[in-house]
């Protein structure tokens, strides 16, 4: 049978409110229509939307950081043009790829799998705002599995302590990836997008939203305790994150997640705070802690190299 009707509140002349009936044929259409127009302002906008979330955001933290710092400055002067350099190198990397497989982005592949009606969720019936909130849902799932998955399978462990060997947070650190991972991390969203025929759109917000809260979360900010405990109840806050960069390993394998913090409560690898404290924790990988091998050369190869006993 139909569904319940809608009522829509409306203003009336003397300022009480009456109730419209909007039947759900015309709710639907314009739901329809409020992700149609959602779509065309992406694909639109799309390039202008990454960059300039991730300036605005990188110079926010950066400032904020300046301004209320958790921690002392640890070498800013020597980490940031590395973690920078890291940055362009991955960027080319993935440009380079592309180029040569044009559908390899994840934005690409939504666009092929509605295309072909591929996925679960046109299987299911699946399509507009529900798609694209539930789609947002899964794709942060993925990215909390795929994060546990690199810590404790040792060949992908060796890319991602690349992102770990950084001996001081701050929002930096939260795009410092080898090259190999980052595109390692684009195989698995193309899969993904494709078993989920997720839309295009929810793939760029979860981007645009994935590389904010990772500069946010790696920042080194102090919050009043009351807003980090407000906050880590749905976000992974600066300082829940800060216990994954610890260097002993326990507390390195906790608080997986990037955006959510549910996944590590629903999935038991929630850690409150470091044993050490926040102040007196020591952050980084304990095999390579020679500032003189963290150059970008020795980044793009410390994957291939075996810590000596």
């Amino acid at each position: 049978g139909e569904k319940a009707p809608y009522y829509n509140r409306i203003p009336i002349r003397n300022g009480k409110q009456a109730r419209r009936r909007i039947p759900p044929a015309v709710h639907r259409m314009i739901q329809d229509q409020g992700m149609t127009a959602l779509n065309d302002f992406i694909s639109a906008h799309e390039p202008l939307l990454r960059l300039g979330c991730f300036a605005g955001m990188l110079i926010a933290m950066a400032a904020a950081e300046a301004l209320w710092p958790r921690r002392p400055d640890m070498g800013r002067a020597q980490r940031w043009p590395r973690n920078a350099a890291l940055v362009v190198v991955d960027t080319l990397a993935v440009r380079a790829v592309a180029w040569a497989l044009p559908a390899f982005l994840p934005v690409a592949a939504a666009v092929l799998a509605a295309d072909r009606g591929w996925g679960l969720f046109p299987f299911l019936g699946l399509d507009g705002w529900a798609a694209f909130g539930l789609a947002l849902i899964l794709f942060d799932l993925a990215i909390y599995g795929q994060h546990v998955a690199v810590h404790h399978i040792p060949v992908l462990w060796r890319l991602h302590r690349v992102h770990h060997s950084d001996m001081a947070i701050d929002t930096t650190t939260g795009v410092r990836f080898h090259p190999l991972e980052i595109l390692l991390s684009i195989v698995i969203k193309v899969a993904l997008v494709l078993a989920l025929g997720a839309p295009a759109a929810a793939v760029v917000v979860f981007e645009v939203a994935l590389n904010a809260t990772s500069l946010f979360n790696h920042a080194n900010l102090r919050l009043p305790l009351g807003v980090d405990a407000a906050l880590r109840r749905v976000l992974v806050t600066p300082d829940m994150h800060r216990v994954h960069h610890s260097v002993h390993r326990d507390e390195t394998d906790s608080n997986f997640g990037f955006n959510l913090s549910v996944w590590d409560r629903l999935f038991g690898t929630y850690r409150a705070q470091p044993r050490d404290g926040h102040d007196a924790m020591v952050i980084g990988v304990g095999d390579f802690r020679d500032p003189a091998r963290l150059r970008l050369a020795d980044l793009l190869v410390q994957p291939f190299r075996t810590p000596k006993a």
